[in-house]
């Protein structure tokens, strides 16, 4: 996995407990992996946003992430809920992922994260700016 060189960023991951700073890290490098494969990788910032580790671009929206000891079972992928993003995944994958209102994707601790769907929805929000005028951001 990529180093976190932002140490804001670094400190809330080590902050989470290990076993979901894991899944966490994980989720993080679908977004670098993302990122590479859609050549935005040299522009992509990680930073903290509410707190929270977030990846932006200039071309798409932002993705953050999260554990809130609120909900210990559970972590969370965040986009921005003024989008069609969360529309779109939810009609895309309702079969594979769960949601939280029109803002998350939400996963417990315990599933196998469907690696090609959820990298799909990064790249959605990455390049959100490019596509947002097309039905189904051009599905």
């Amino acid at each position: 996995m990529d180093k976190l060189k932002n140490p804001e960023v670094a400190d809330v991951f080590n902050n989470y407990p290990s076993h979901m700073r894991q899944k966490l890290m994980a989720l993080r490098q679908l977004v670098l992996d993302t990122a590479s494969e859609c050549k935005v990788a040299d522009t992509l910032e990680e930073t903290l946003k509410w707190g929270q580790p977030s990846y932006l671009v200039k071309t798409g929206s932002t993705v953050r992430m999260d554990w809130k000891s609120s909900a210990p079972e559970q972590y969370t992928m965040y986009f921005h809920c003024q989008t069609r993003l969360v529309e779109t995944f939810k009609e895309l994958y309702s079969d594979k992922l769960k949601f939280q209102g029109n803002r998350a994707i939400v996963f417990h601790q315990d599933d196998e994260i469907p690696v090609d769907e959820v990298k799909h929805c990064i790249l959605l929000s990455l390049t959100y700016h490019d596509r947002k005028h097309l039905p189904m951001l051009g599905v």
